[in-house]
């Protein structure tokens, strides 16, 4: 790969890095914001209360994200957010299955989610992949 070819694609990677790193954060801070919402999501077979995983979530993204913004740490956080986004799928298929006679925008909305979850663990993993 000539220079100009790898300064683009560490250019990239880098973006890609911020984004993700972005998206924890945002994701993490709607948790507190908008708890309601993820309440209404989480599994109630799961013990405990909803409020617990939705505030525990929105940690978990928190700090995944502050980890992934660190390149010494980005390893580490990029590892925990495939983790966590593994972990959280059964919230989306809670919601997919909720809003099952929803609207069909609803319904867009819950199914969509669905195969989005494979793409954000390939991105995490390829993050943590990626040098610092």
């Amino acid at each position: 790969m000539n220079r100009a070819a790898s300064r683009a694609t560490s250019r990239a990677r880098t973006a890609s890095t911020a984004l993700l790193a972005g998206t924890l954060l945002s994701a993490g801070a709607l948790h507190f914001a908008a708890a309601e919402h993820f309440d209404r999501i989480v599994p109630p077979v799961l013990p405990g209360t909803r409020r617990f995983y939705t505030l525990a979530s929105g940690v978990a993204e928190l700090a995944a994200g502050a980890l992934v913004a660190v390149p010494r740490t980005r390893r580490l956080g990029a590892r925990a957010a495939a983790a966590l986004f593994v972990a959280v799928f059964p919230a989306n298929v809670q919601m997919a299955w909720d809003w099952r006679r929803a609207s069909a925008g609803r319904r867009a909305i819950a199914y969509g989610r669905l195969p989005l979850q494979p793409v954000l663990v390939a991105w995490a993993l390829s993050a943590a992949r990626a040098r610092a």
